[in-house]
């Protein structure tokens, strides 16, 4: 027995057993657990996570969850301030059972539902008018609002008038008028046109909105009891929140921007993208949904591409390039798929109104988890 302990502490300790930082924890909620090894990643490289993160003095991110060849393989929890939809609420130790804002995440999970109803025959055709979907909106229409289509409202090219670039505390932020409206499809509407529908792109959660509505009166169902049914429950996702208008008469969820999810439920609505909308041998998704998606559209934000409210961007990787698509939220939060290497990565931050929301969760991508995949 002496002679195996000497034995034992003659060996290093990354010789005696592999270090592996964050792995998994099982809570039946679908997900297959993995080692890192067992699915190509490089848990040496995972664990500079923390080397990371420790350049930013104010370095607030919350969760970090990494799935690879449909597993779980890593999820780590940090703690830090934290808001609930604008309204802060201190500081939040995160852990596995624990939701998050997803904030503009909840764009690309509207997308999702529009796929869903349009795969059941409910959503109306993609190249129609919207507004004549919705005749009591009859009075504000014109020549030019009629060409709007539900298509320009998935690819943010309705040409409406709309201005996101102030901060989300400004009364004059058209995101915060939307909210504070009584009627938030009529106040779309009034915006006028100002550019050609379907060809330029302009961030606007207004079409959104206006497409959660159509989800709505598409399937007679609100958008949080139609994602609960179609979405959330086929994932196993059954801890949720989707925060309501506050002022609109009938509180709907706000699509644009409203759903608190776990992070690895979030991680959840990645892997569908990549297994053609399949959950553990259920179709969530309309087959080819998830590709038509990501498909690009239109020249998005700054580099971006993008398709039906999904960003598509590339990364350099091995002397090439290597092309994503994300779902980004304000403050930091990204949902990564990757399909060439059959990945998800799912950040969740607290960098509300600062320039590191754009820079920390994509670093983590780029220099932390992407050199951790094996080809």
């Amino acid at each position: 027995m002496l002679l195996l302990a000497l034995v034992a502490l003659s060996i290093p300790a990354s010789a005696q057993e592999p270090k592996t930082c964050g792995a998994p924890v099982a809570l039946n909620d679908g997900w297959s657990l993995a080692t890192q090894a067992d699915v190509g990643l490089d848990a040496a490289k995972l664990c500079a996570l923390d080397a990371f993160l420790a350049q930013w003095p104010q370095v607030n991110i919350h969760a970090v969850v990494v799935v690879r060849k449909g597993k779980l393989a890593m999820e780590r929890y940090f703690s830090g301030a934290d808001e609930r939809w604008g309204n802060p609420i201190g500081t939040v130790q995160y852990g596995p059972e624990v939701k998050h804002d997803l904030r503009s995440i909840s764009k690309s999970v509207t997308s999702l539902l529009v796929g869903i109803a349009r795969g059941e025959g409910k959503f109306p055709a993609f190249d129609s008018s919207a507004i004549d979907f919705f005749p009591q909106y009859a009075s504000l229409k014109t020549a030019d609002n009629a060409r709007i289509t539900f298509a320009d409202f998935l690819t943010m090219s309705s040409g409406l008038a709309w201005d996101e670039s102030l901060p989300y505390s400004n009364p004059a932020n058209s995101e915060r008028r939307l909210i504070d409206a009584a009627d938030p499809i009529r106040y779309v509407f009034e915006q006028k046109v100002v550019a050609p529908p379907g060809t330029a792109y302009n961030y606007n959660g207004g079409g959104t909105t206006v497409l959660g509505a159509a989800v709505a009166k598409a399937t007679g169902q609100r958008l949080d009891d139609y994602a609960r049914d179609r979405l959330f429950a086929p994932l196993d996702i059954t801890d949720y929140e989707w925060v309501s208008l506050p002022v609109a008469a009938d509180h709907p969820p706000a699509a644009a921007s409203g759903l608190r999810l776990r992070a690895r439920d979030t991680a959840k609505l990645g892997q569908i993208m990549l297994s053609d909308g399949i959950w553990r041998d259920k179709q969530v998704l309309p087959k080819g949904w998830a590709a038509d998606s990501i498909k690009p559209r239109l020249n998005g934000e700054s580099l971006y591409f993008y398709g039906y409210q999904w960003w598509l961007g590339r990364s350099f990787r091995h002397g090439t390039q290597l092309t994503w698509a994300a779902g980004v939220g304000y403050g930091g939060q990204r949902l990564f798929v990757v399909p060439a290497l059959d990945l998800v990565v799912m950040v969740n931050a607290g960098h509300y109104a600062s320039p590191l929301q754009g820079v920390i969760p994509l670093g983590i991508f780029n220099r932390i988890v992407l050199p951790a995949v094996k080809d």
